[in-house]
């Protein structure tokens, strides 16, 4: 029965968190009248395609964005009239994070329960203060799941809770046409998709190994096709050898086309957790600057690649803190490849 009312979901920092939201957001269905999913911009588009969401608020949060707004009157304003009506909140963040700041502007929109996780003393901020062990590491969507848990809200039965996107996908043929099968569609596993681009650059393996990965695995007898929003990269990357997609996929055609790969080669970015709501592997290029055990692609066959005992190891940092990139740097085109072919045997 849904008696709790229109409860407001939040998750404000990028695409592969708000996926990784997935689970708490169907539990939170089941009781829910209506879910708003509270984004930020980075992460509207995957709130869009999220099951159970029934309509998306976009606000950029000045603790939590990359580069972060100045705090204005008209900006807490903004969310504040956006909130209202809001009966409920389950407020979702990572360890590094703050429930609290949102939790006070949701109060001053009217909401009258709140829950979220709080090792701080939240005082009248939360009705339901969730407290963790934040030296123990777990999947962030296992973390985000009991928040909603906490808040009385439980997976329905069956729901096996791993990530998931709305369905049906867009077709895709335009976009793969090289590698059409039975029917004219491309069958599961016809390519490989490569995506070279990250949000920060701490998690990004040289270009330069992505167009040479691409090329041994054309070698190795695989279709390819290159991802991204930056155009000159995939371009690069993609040489003369893949189908470059960049820039030219909405987030739901790229859940389409990665959905359709036999692997995905990415690395700790929102696309690979697309790959884990749509059941496609990973090879996961994982600079371990945030722990693994967290972020790793989240219910599919992965192959995790890069040291994750490098100095860099829970720095957080955005840009290396290590001179060559040694985490990753060190992987090779031909670890990728062999790791493509385990996954796709």
């Amino acid at each position: 029965m849904r008696d709790r009312g229109r409860v407001l979901v939040a998750r404000l920092d990028d695409a592969g968190d708000v996926l990784l939201a997935g689970p708490a957001v169907r539990a939170v269905r089941t009781r829910a009248r209506e879910v708003v999913f509270l984004a930020g911009p980075n992460g509207r588009a995957a709130a869009e395609v999220l099951p159970g969401v029934d309509r998306v608020i976009v606000w950029r949060a000045p603790w939590i964005d990359h580069t972060p707004p100045p705090v204005t009157g008209e900006g807490v304003e903004e969310l504040v009239e956006a909130a209202g009506g809001i009966d409920e909140a389950v407020l979702l963040t990572s360890f590094h994070q703050s429930a609290l700041p949102l939790a006070l502007l949701l109060r001053l929109a009217g909401v009258k329960r709140i829950t979220a996780i709080s090792n701080d003393y939240p005082g009248s901020l939360l009705d339901v203060r969730h407290v963790v062990d934040e030296s123990v590491d777990v999947p962030e969507a296992e973390r985000m799941l009991a928040v909603a848990e906490a808040a009385g809200f439980a997976l329905p039965e069956g729901d096996d809770g791993k990530l998931a996107v709305q369905r049906p996908l867009p077709d895709i043929g335009k976009f793969t046409g090289h590698c059409v099968g039975v029917g004219g569609v491309a069958d599961k596993g016809a390519y490989v998709v490569v995506h070279p681009g990250t949000s920060a650059p701490a998690r990004t393996w040289p270009a330069e190994r992505h167009r040479q990965t691409v090329r041994e695995l054309a070698d190795d007898g695989h279709q390819v096709v290159v991802t991204g929003t930056e155009r000159d990269l995939t371009a690069y990357v993609a040489s003369d050898v893949a189908v470059d997609l960049g820039g030219v996929t909405t987030f739901a055609e790229l859940a389409a086309v990665i959905e359709r790969a036999g692997v995905l080669v990415a690395g700790n970015t929102g696309p690979a957790h697309l790959a884990a709501a749509v059941g496609t592997p990973v090879v996961s290029l994982f600079a371990p600057v945030v722990p693994a055990v967290r972020w790793a692609p989240y219910g599919v066959p992965a192959v995790l690649l890069g040291d994750q005992e490098a100095p860099c190891r829970g720095s957080r940092a955005r840009v290396c803190p290590v001179p060559g990139h040694p985490c990753l740097s060190q992987v090779t085109s031909e670890q990728v490849v062999k790791a493509v072919r385990e996954l796709t045997q």
